[in-house]
């Protein structure tokens, strides 16, 4: 459909530009293509200097009687429980189905099909059956319909524009401007919303996943506020990737000293204590002291233990 849609709305597009497009091979343009042909598209191939893919004058597919709200949450269908906790299941489920009546009926399958081969199951685990923030359905209204809120937020009273949505981890967060500036707001943690009437006018250039992109590496970055020194074995190097944490992985492996001695971002000495004993004896600590000292311990009993 995203092949059709594209000829559709640009004309006449070669595999190459397709390809780039969908963000899939030339070979599998190719076959789609023929696909669709065999399905009933009217999709035909100009040859020649300036040739491509076209779609015979005058077709258009029947994706009609979408109204906003159907045609947003279409595009959030691959995040059930993120469309049930926003309070869009039954829009979406609507869209879908207006989407599937207007497919040819060699394609009429496709959505099962799609849907048995992929699911995203965006909370982590052991995330138990705890119900929404009850804040949520009031901000993702505000949200859709780029309107401001007055809520309380850890017991300030503030108004904000509330710009998207992220939901990380199983926790939502409300990408929001206050005033002049952008901030990160936890969901859970606003008390009551208050949804206004008045509407404000969106930035432009403004990009929700890189500006949570950005946000996230910065709060990460911002949690590592020590250093330890180690020297790693063979194994231990191997092992770095798995224990250290991603935010600080890059600078680590930039300091890998050719004898294994490496020096590691970390957020604590109680946090780089469980890291230290991730990598059992393939780590040595070099510094800081305190840390050598709480290693060297942890060795001597766990040793006694295996003594008796």
């Amino acid at each position: 459909m995203s092949l059709v849609l594209l000829l559709q709305g640009r004309g006449g597009m070669t595999a190459a530009e397709l390809a780039k497009e969908l963000e899939v091979s030339e070979r599998t343009v190719h076959r789609d293509v023929l696909a669709l042909a065999e399905a009933g598209v009217p999709v035909y191939a100009d040859r020649g200097r300036g040739g491509g893919y076209r779609l015979l004058d005058g077709y258009r597919t029947r994706l009609t009687g979408l109204d906003r709200a159907e045609a947003e949450a279409l595009f959030l269908s691959g995040v059930p429980a993120a469309l049930r906790e926003m309070g869009l299941q039954d829009v979406a489920a609507t869209a879908r189905l207006k989407a599937a009546a207007a497919l040819s009926p060699g394609l009429r399958d496709a959505p099962a099909t799609a849907a048995q081969r992929f699911h995203l199951d965006a909370p982590g685990w052991f995330a138990g059956d705890a119900p929404p923030p009850a804040a949520l359905s009031a901000l993702a209204r505000a949200v859709w319909n780029d309107r401001r809120v007055r809520a309380r937020y850890k017991d300030r009273l503030r108004t904000l524009e509330p710009y998207g949505l992220v939901l990380k981890g199983g926790a939502w967060y409300l990408a929001a401007r206050l005033g002049s500036r952008f901030l990160i707001f936890r969901v859970h943690r606003f008390g009551e919303v208050d949804v206004l009437s008045e509407t404000f006018d969106r930035e432009p250039g403004f990009d929700l996943a890189a500006f949570w992109a950005e946000r996230s590496a910065e709060f990460s970055r911002s949690l590592l506020r020590a250093e330890i020194t180690l020297r790693l074995s063979e194994r231990g190097r191997r092992m770095l990737r798995h224990v250290a944490d991603p935010a600080a992985l890059a600078d680590a492996l930039a300091s890998l000293g050719p004898d294994g001695t490496v020096r590691l971002a970390v957020e604590s000495l109680e946090v780089a204590f469980s890291q230290v004993l991730r990598f059992g004896p393939e780590a040595e600590v070099l510094e800081p002291p305190e840390l050598r000292a709480m290693a060297a311990e942890a060795a001597a009993r766990t040793a006694a233990l295996y003594q008796r």
